[in-house]
């Protein structure tokens, strides 16, 4: 029988700053200092995919923390192929742009009309509720 202590931890449900579609900074790891936007959260685990924009072909974002995935061939006229995936970030490793100054900046909570905003801490601008990003 789980003790009350587990059953708190379960009930517990994890609240991660970032969200889908906001403009992050990588501010740990191999690809430090890099900047995309957030493809996928995890807030069980409390972790991010990070992809960043593809000025060649727009309709596929480049994937940050990328692993590479070697493919077999399946057929004997089939070549192997290696696949670049992105891999998830620790959402503690990513800050979110400032919208004002483009600037890594912590994310705060107010209420604002009743409801609750985010907000950046540097400028104080309100971050968008939901930002736009196109469904593919």
């Amino acid at each position: 029988m789980p003790t009350k202590a587990e059953i708190k931890a379960l009930a517990k449900k994890p609240k991660l700053k970032v969200r889908k579609g906001d403009k992050v900074m990588i501010i740990a790891g191999k690809d430090k200092g890099q900047i995309g936007f957030i493809a996928a959260v995890a807030p069980k685990e409390g972790k991010v995919i990070v992809l960043k924009e593809n000025d060649e072909n727009p309709d596929q974002p480049l994937p940050l923390n990328a692993v590479i995935k070697h493919r077999k061939p399946r057929t004997q006229g089939e070549r192997g192929a290696r696949v670049s995936l992105p891999a998830p970030l620790d959402a503690s490793n990513v800050m979110v742009l400032d919208p004002k100054s483009g600037e890594p900046t912590r994310i705060g909570r107010k209420k604002e009309g009743g409801k609750i905003v985010r907000y950046a801490k540097k400028s104080g601008t309100v971050l968008e509720d939901r930002p736009n990003i196109e469904s593919k």
